[in-house]
């Protein structure tokens, strides 16, 4: 057992259900709920264990120097923010033009608890032609539990 599994497993007192197909190169994953600040190192211990490349976006400001090249090691992808420009159609065109690429992504928006989601995602996955990969991480029980990925069908509902 590595260190990271180590300290995930036994000090930290979580444990991971299921597992990432290491045959899909392109998917959005969506992580929920998204409630706390803890989600960040939780979601770096899964990518560590489960050995998965999970990717990120991100303003383009926060690529520029002095730590840029921090958060493209950590799998970060700048997209330009424009003012009318389509931003799902901008985020599928990273997918296109990447060979692996797993966007992971908190459909909520926010940590504040909300009623409904935020659709980006859904339609990030259906520009891109990509499986949309749920992700639950239950504080109270310590799970992280990785569900099988379905394709959007365009029916949202």
């Amino acid at each position: 057992m590595g260190i990271t599994k180590f300290i995930f497993n036994k000090l930290l007192g979580w444990k991971i259900v299921g597992s990432f197909n290491s045959e899909i190169k392109k998917a959005v994953i969506i992580v929920v709920p998204h409630t706390s600040w803890h989600d960040f190192y939780i979601g770096v211990f899964v990518r560590r264990i489960t050995k998965t490349e999970i990717n990120f976006i991100g303003k383009k400001e926060m690529f520029a120097w002095p730590i840029g090249w921090y958060f493209r090691y950590m799998g970060g992808a700048p997209i330009d923010r424009i003012p009318g420009q389509n931003n799902v159609e901008a985020i599928a065109d990273i997918f296109n033009n990447r060979e692996e690429f797993r966007l992971g992504l908190a459909p909520e928006g926010t940590r504040k608890k909300v009623n409904t989601w935020k659709t980006g995602y859904y339609y990030i996955a259906q520009a891109a032609n990509v499986p949309i990969i749920p992700v639950s991480f239950d504080y109270k029980t310590k799970t992280v539990t990785i569900n099988q990925p379905f394709f959007p069908t365009g029916d949202i509902k």
